[in-house]
């Protein structure tokens, strides 16, 4: 006799959330379970590598969302929805604390720099480039590090950023050829590395 395999299929975000409107505190914890990680890191990309803020605003996401799960359209993709409400509030915070776009404020003082007299194999090693990375992130503007973050950081695509931020997938692409140019200038020192940086995103962006 043929045994047949039954497949379980985990039910999707937007089940979930209509779970958790009819009151499902189980379907609360599995959006928890898969979304708490990526809020924190995106948190913390956005707010100036501060780790404890970024556990702090993932807390603060999620307690809106048990207390006021009504604002979500099942109709709409929850991804898209979590991270606009994520982008909301660092705007908020933002203007909180009135940082001025392209400006270095609160950078994480622990973040090396690499300089021209450092040894070769130390300036192109992989780690001293992505502390350097994110050190160059904090100097960009306000919307041209969400749109890197969201669509290299957390793989976003340009639909889905264009619908976070309220804008059009053109000027997404923009945004992300101007962050990619800049990046790769102001991160010559570690050429090959920082031009090739360049190209490989431009290469991903229009695949």
């Amino acid at each position: 006799m043929k045994v047949t395999e039954i497949k379980h299929i985990a039910p999707s975000d937007e089940e979930l959330m209509i779970a958790v409107l009819n009151g499902s505190s189980g379907a609360y914890a599995k959006i928890y379970d898969r979304y708490a990680k990526l809020m924190v890191n995106y948190f913390f990309k956005m707010l100036w590598q501060d780790r404890e803020k970024a556990e702090d605003f993932m807390q603060e996401l999620f307690t809106k969302i048990y207390h006021k799960p009504e604002l979500y359209n099942p109709e709409k993709s929850f991804k898209t929805w979590i991270y606009t409400i994520a982008n909301n509030m660092c705007k908020n915070e933002y203007r909180k604390h009135e940082i001025r776009k392209g400006t270095v404020n609160n950078l994480n003082e622990n973040i090396k720099v690499a300089t021209s007299d450092a040894a070769p194999d130390e300036r192109h090693d992989k780690a001293v480039f992505n502390e350097r990375l994110k050190q160059e992130l904090e100097k960009l503007s306000e919307t041209h590090r969400t749109t890197f973050i969201l669509r290299f950081k957390h793989d976003l695509s340009l639909k889905e950023i264009a619908e976070i931020t309220n804008t059009n997938e053109g000027t997404i692409k923009s945004r992300i050829f101007y962050a990619l140019k800049k990046l790769s200038e102001n991160l010559k020192e570690f050429k090959p590395v920082g031009i090739s940086l360049f190209y490989l995103f431009i290469n991903l962006l229009f695949c």
